[in-house]
């Protein structure tokens, strides 16, 4: 191939690439990258082939180009070559990889090898739900996966599920002044065992509905009554929400609850928050 092609060709992708045509930009950046893969830009032509499949969520293909756009690029300078390259490796489970392109990035890890299981910190993710979006809060276990801490309320998704996410915050929450940042689920990466079940408690005051929500993550399980949750319109939810522990905190008299627990288990925490003051529970059901 002639530079002069090349040259055509490399400004046929951008536009392809402005246009959206991710999959047409990514072909031609590689046509070219076939006979100059080692071009002073070609660098830039790696990664923007292998953001395009990101983008088409096609991560063999985004993990086979962002290996290449991460073998031109400098370590340890938040390059976004080797940010890609992690996400795309997590996905495909090749943890030396991913180990590798965070530690690229700048990010240190966690000794060992294998998966990577550390403690990140909390964030927030906006999940992909088909049409309905809930930001529910995850722990971290690496800089792209976090583990579901909330009982999304919507059906189909699970307490204790992990999800990969983007690097880039749409979005921020903080909550009694601590700052984190509102992520986009690319994928649900583990999903959980654990059922959403449903039931309406009668409670004298907030601190009763607490004490069952206690006690249910005292079991490794979850609770979140419909007092904590909060709609927002799109615009509210990609911008800064501030809320402080009077905000989001139970109340008393009846309301939803829902459940992360296998049944038999529930109505067993149930029946022993029952016994205590003037709470009742009723309707328990599978709602997802």
């Amino acid at each position: 191939m002639e530079k002069s092609e090349a040259k055509q060709l490399l400004e046929r992708a951008r536009e392809m690439w402005d246009a959206e045509e991710w999959l047409r930009s990514a072909d031609l950046y590689e046509q070219v990258l076939a006979h100059y893969p080692d071009e002073g830009p070609s660098a830039v032509w790696w990664y923007d082939a292998a953001l395009a499949h990101k983008f088409l969520r096609n991560w063999a293909k985004a993990y086979e180009l962002g290996r290449e756009a991460a073998a031109r690029s400098p370590r340890g300078e938040q390059d976004p070559a080797f940010w890609n390259l992690g996400v795309a490796a997590t996905i495909q489970r090749d943890w030396a990889t991913a180990r590798d392109a965070w530690e690229g990035f700048g990010i240190p890890m966690p000794e060992g090898e294998g998966e990577i299981n550390g403690a990140f910190g909390p964030a927030c993710v906006r999940l992909d739900t088909g049409g309905e979006r809930e930001v529910v809060w995850i722990q971290r276990l690496c800089p792209t996966r976090g583990r579901v801490m909330n009982v999304p309320a919507t059906k189909g998704r699970r307490f204790g599920e992990i999800v990969v996410h983007d690097g880039e915050p749409i979005g921020e929450r903080t909550y009694n002044g601590q700052s984190v940042a509102v992520f986009d689920e690319l994928l649900l990466f583990e999903a959980s065992s654990l059922p959403t079940l449903r039931a309406t408690v009668n409670a004298a005051d907030a601190s009763d509905v607490d004490a069952l929500v206690t006690s249910f993550f005292a079991q490794d399980f979850g609770a979140e009554p419909a007092s904590s949750f909060h709609m927002l319109c799109a615009c509210c939810s990609e911008g800064r929400v501030d809320w402080d522990e009077g905000s989001v905190s139970a109340h008393g008299g009846s309301q939803t609850v829902w459940l992360a627990a296998p049944e038999t288990e529930a109505r067993q925490l149930l029946d022993a928050w029952a016994t205590d003051g003037e709470r009742s529970w009723n309707g328990l059901e599978l709602f997802g």
